[in-house]
């Protein structure tokens, strides 16, 4: 998990920092992707559109993963991991991010320890399925938006 989570701060890194660049004028996200689309920067690596995009992803991976320790609670983590990779990531990932996965997956920490790990003091089930529909809509938008300006479809580089 340590992969997903450096990923998911090196995007929001770089989208916090183009915000402090101008608060004003990148006050909507959007704005960021607007304008590397306009000056055609927008596919470039250490764009924010591809930070937008892959956050987006990642997050995507998330709540795929949450999903899947909700409705099979009989999986292990490693199959949870696996089957939200398959659905989220994979299509976008060339072979060696796919490869790094699989080997990722062996390392995968124990299902009912993650889930002390990621529980509170209250209903963690409860709070998950909130996650998850809760933040779908959200990430929604963003790839309805990605796709309005024709950068969906990005796959890694």
């Amino acid at each position: 998990m340590a992969i997903v989570k450096s990923d998911i701060g090196g995007n929001i890194t770089r989208l916090e920092n183009k915000y402090s660049s101008d608060p004003t004028k990148y006050e909507h996200l959007y704005t960021m992707v607007q304008e590397e689309v306009e000056k055609k920067t927008a596919k470039g690596s250490s764009s924010c559109t591809n930070g937008l995009l892959w956050l987006t992803r990642a997050m995507d991976f998330l709540v795929e993963l949450f999903r899947n320790l909700l409705d099979h609670p009989d999986w292990t983590m490693s199959q949870a991991c696996t089957d939200s990779y398959t659905k989220t990531l994979k299509k976008w990932h060339g072979w060696l991010a796919s490869s790094s996965f699989t080997v990722a997956m062996k390392l995968a920490p124990n299902k009912d320890k993650f889930m002390e790990v990621i529980s509170g003091t209250g209903d963690i089930k409860a709070d998950i399925e909130k996650f998850c529909t809760t933040f779908y809509p959200f990430l929604k938008e963003n790839h309805d938006f990605l796709a309005s300006v024709g950068l969906d479809d990005m796959k890694a580089s």
